[in-house]
């Protein structure tokens, strides 16, 4: 299999109605690991994330993957913080993503089964995805996004409307990706998820990266006074 890592940008900007809402970012994103994006609300989590999956062009600048674009694209998936949910069922959303892909129909039930055995849905695969709670709506977009096993998982505040134990369980399902090879870029508003999942964080303010750094240097002496305010609880200017 081609890698498409490492990831590559290079004075990349985002605007949207005359107003620069990003950048200039230049960024590498290695082949292993998890990375945590933080930063105040505002700060360009999520744009990061959706420019460097393809969702936002950038105005200016370049994001390069190791691959053509097309294989890029193929080999990287992205869950957002209100799961999307396809008109189908619990089965069908899963096994979507292989039958697209080719996977016969058979094939891609056998591994969607096994998924809602990990996910604790076992015997809901031929209820309506709509019908299922926040937590198990956003377990199903994730096993949705992993069942191909992606390179590169964008994750964008998974967590953040969720109970104690789906939140646990999400966890659970990242860390057990990350050890299987995924490289994964996860922005979150907490700072304990932060701790318990990130090998190194990127933070981020108004837009630019003020700092970025392996994860237990971050937490215990961050270089940046704005990453030390936000530590800190205050407020960040």
């Amino acid at each position: 299999m081609v890698s498409i890592l490492p990831l590559k940008v290079t004075g990349a900007t985002v605007e949207r109605g005359g107003k620069r809402l990003l950048g200039p970012i230049d960024l590498e994103l290695g082949t292993a690991g998890l990375t945590i994006v933080l930063g105040p609300n505002g700060a360009g989590k999520s744009t990061l994330l959706r420019m460097l999956h393809g969702l936002e062009r950038p105005g200016t600048g370049r994001v390069r993957y190791a691959a053509p674009r097309e294989v890029a694209f193929a080999h990287q998936a992205f869950v957002f913080q209100t799961p999307v949910m396809l008109r189908r069922s619990v089965l069908g959303n899963l096994t979507y993503p292989l039958t697209a892909h080719g996977t016969k129909r058979a094939e891609a039930e056998k591994q969607a089964l096994t998924w809602l055995k990990k996910l604790g849905l076992a015997g809901h695969e031929h209820q309506r995805a709509s019908q299922l709670s926040g937590g198990e709506r956003q377990k199903l977009a994730l096993a949705r996004a992993l069942i191909r096993a992606p390179q590169l998982l964008f994750l964008d505040e998974p967590c953040a409307n969720l109970d104690g134990a789906s939140t646990r369980d999400i966890e659970r399902l990242i860390l057990a990706a990350r050890e299987s090879g995924t490289r994964i870029l996860m922005a979150t508003h907490d700072l304990g998820q932060a701790r318990r999942l990130a090998s190194d964080v990127l933070f981020l303010n108004k837009g630019h990266i003020v700092e970025t750094a392996p994860a237990p240097r971050f937490f215990e002496a961050p270089t940046a006074p704005e990453a030390q305010a936000f530590l800190n609880g205050d407020l960040v200017l």
